[in-house]
């Protein structure tokens, strides 16, 4: 058997002392599936007296991250502090610096500085693995730069924040309103120190950011994609997606059009009898569409100590046997500069409002939106009160951009009561 294979752990969170735990328990078979034994040599965290369940004093402890990269006996750096900034950043640029390889679950990271941070390992010769900062313990990294190489990729979408899933899934199934399950996730830890990085989309809007790069061959942009998160669902639209057949999630899409690159992080309606449609709790679904391969579904937690620990080790080993694949599957300079189509494909959409109880206010809604070149599928007036009308509107296909036309020219009228809540119908 060759030399062992030396790592050095920064971040000691759930996930590092997962990675700590599956080596230790493991041992024998990591050797025995890469031909090498898997070693950890030092780590890091902010605190060397908490007492984290498992025992660390057989390691070398570095206070500075960055003093942690560049230690000449070790061969991987194992970046799992997260971030975009700060000590993550430093320190995976020193451990390239320094020779080292990078396995990381640093999504944030990645998708914002991932093109600079590719081109310098590829020039050192390097590479960086990152299967679990995207969906956890689902290997749709690994999918798409290996199983799938062969695919031009027509689209790839998934549920990749558990957290949102939990909230829409327990709104349907429970009857409670958003703001009773936000502080429910709070009290279970379920939210990010930053909860608006769960709910307002910006964490799964970090993981389509990496799968798009890989898909397309494009160099990561984050502020091409367009955002939004759940914190305006109601129950009402829960209840009214309900009864079309569809269900509400936090959906991210990556496409090409003939405007470029279409990628969005938003609440959908998606049919309630798909793969998605189905999906319920915390648990992340990545579908990736292909030229050859068609459709496949990868379903699987997407967060955890124990899924995500197992996609670093899934890291860990292939560069153990030897296995260094470009780090968004290609050579970084080779990949392009997207043209980001804010646009998008058109698709029939979800409305809903509130209108002033005045003479004529939906034939003026229907107007307006004909003007903007929007037919209507269907209209519904319900739950009428003393001043105002709820309205759901359902539209046959059309362009965000027709859409926000539209959608402008009500705010401007004098029967709109109620922001409109736009929902796009995505189809399966």
């Amino acid at each position: 058997m060759t030399q062992a294979l030396r790592l050095g752990i920064a971040g000691l969170g759930t996930v590092g002392v997962g990675v700590v735990r599956i080596i230790r328990r493991q041992a024998d078979l990591l050797a025995a599936r890469t031909g090498r034994r898997i070693e950890i040599v030092a780590v890091s965290a902010r605190d060397a007296d908490k007492d984290r369940g498992v025992s660390l004093s057989g390691y070398a402890w570095e206070t500075d991250p960055v003093a942690l990269a560049k230690r000449d006996d070790i061969d991987i750096f194992v970046e799992l502090m997260g971030g975009s900034e700060g000590a993550a950043k430093d320190a995976t640029e020193a451990a390239l610096a320094s020779g080292k390889d990078v396995v990381t679950a640093n999504k944030a990271l990645l998708a914002v500085h991932g093109q600079a941070l590719a081109e310098q390992a590829e020039a050192a010769g390097r590479v960086i693995r990152f299967e679990a900062a995207v969906a956890g313990g689902i290997p749709v990294i690994k999918a798409l730069t290996e199983g799938l190489a062969g695919n031009g990729i027509t689209r790839v979408m998934g549920v990749m924040n558990g957290t949102c899933n939990y909230i829409l899934t327990r709104m349907e199934s429970q009857g409670l309103g958003y703001n009773a399950l936000f502080d429910e996730c709070a009290k279970l830890g379920y939210l990010e120190a930053d909860p608006n990085l769960d709910v307002g989309g910006i964490d799964a809007a970090h993981k389509l950011t990496l799968l798009a790069s890989i898909a397309y061959g494009t160099r990561p942009n984050f502020d091409g994609i367009e955002v939004e998160g759940i914190q305006r669902i109601e129950l009402e639209d829960i209840r009214q997606a309900s009864d079309m057949g569809y269900r509400i999630k936090l959906l991210g899409v990556a496409q090409r059009s003939p405007r470029g690159l279409e990628q969005r992080m938003q609440p959908c309606l998606v049919p309630a009898d798909s793969p998605l449609g189905q999906l319920e709790g915390g648990t992340n679904m990545v579908v990736v569409e292909g030229d050859a391969v068609e459709q496949i579904v990868l379903r699987g937690p997407g967060a955890g100590e124990g899924p995500t620990a197992s996609a670093v080790l899934g890291d860990i080993c292939d560069l153990a046997r030897g296995l260094h694949i470009p780090t968004f599957g290609q050579p970084a300079d080779t990949l392009e500069a997207a043209q980001p189509a804010r646009t998008g494909l058109p698709a029939p959409y979800y409305l809903r409002t509130a209108l002033l109880d005045k003479p004529g206010a939906l034939a003026k809604v229907a107007a307006i939106l004909g003007e903007a070149g929007i037919s209507i599928d269907r209209m519904r007036q319900y739950g009428h009160t003393n001043s105002t009308a709820p309205v759901l509107i359902v539209t046959h296909k059309t362009t965000r951009a027709a859409l926000d036309e539209a959608l402008s020219a009500l705010k401007e009228t004098d029967v709109v009561a109620l922001e409109p809540v736009a929902l796009r119908i995505e189809e399966l």
